[in-house]
């Protein structure tokens, strides 16, 4: 055999080898190839192995693995007019991966810049109060808005967290000072409670006294012995009227 059908037959033994190659493609188990045909959606092939078409068929990868996705912090101004800044993460994942490539030129894009604007919008129409107090309707409503206006492109937004909600140092010490007054007024109310609660008390304990006078005389000498055990104390020992009045009469 002359060298150069040798060598013909060999180059073409290469091409193939190379076109077959580039013909076999495989797929993990969470990717899908989205298959053009001379410009024309084919379909959607995946997981495992299949093949192409050389230069006849093109094929696009989408991953259909959640994706978690941080959305920058954005300037808000409250309902009330309060400057905060908000940031979030958007939980989501492909459910028609020949959706996602023809619907949309890049959908990981167009889905983080549909996260900001609504996260602006949604938290505008909202106090700073219930913006704190209740993030978790917000975090619905905010889903569920971005939801539908990804599903056109097959896209399914599963969860939507607010992250952090950065608040200007003026409102922080007005909150501050808020929270100070509010522990404030329980101390004196429970104060004001217990001097209402020991102030009945008192009233129940003069009653009974009042009926016997001796018990004043059994309490005070109760007392004289509690101050008596500290060895340093100074007792004062007042002596009734009538205990000395038999011997102020008989000095007379």
């Amino acid at each position: 055999m002359p060298a150069g059908t040798m060598i013909g037959i060999l180059f073409g033994v290469f091409i193939i080898v190379i076109l077959l190659f580039s013909a076999i493609k495989i797929l993990k188990e969470y990717e899908r190839g989205v298959i053009f045909r001379f410009g024309r959606l084919k379909g959607v092939k995946g997981p495992g192995i299949f093949l192409l078409i050389p230069f006849v068929d093109k094929m696009t990868k989408v991953d259909l693995r959640t994706v978690t996705m941080d959305v920058p912090p954005q300037d808000v101004i409250t309902r009330d007019n309060v400057p905060v800044k908000v940031n979030a993460v958007v939980y989501f994942r492909v459910m028609d991966p020949a959706k996602s490539v023809v619907k949309i030129q890049r959908y990981m894009v167009a889905t983080s810049q549909i996260a900001q604007t609504t996260l602006r919008s949604i938290l505008g129409q909202v106090e700073l109060d219930d913006l704190l107090a209740r993030r978790d309707k917000i975090n619905q409503e905010l889903q569920k808005i971005i939801d539908e206006q990804t599903d056109p492109w097959g896209v399914k937004v599963s969860t939507v967290e607010i992250k952090d909600i950065e608040l200007p140092q003026s409102i922080q010490r007005a909150f501050a000072r808020q929270a100070e007054a509010e522990r404030e007024r329980r101390a004196k109310i429970i104060n004001a409670e217990g001097e209402f609660q020991a102030s009945e008390r008192l009233s129940e304990a003069a009653k009974v006294l009042s009926k016997y006078p001796v018990s004043v005389q059994l309490r005070f000498l109760q007392t004289l012995k509690e101050i008596a055990t500290e060895q340093n104390s100074t007792i004062i020992f007042p002596v009734p009227v009538d205990l000395i009045g038999a011997f102020l009469e008989k000095n007379r």
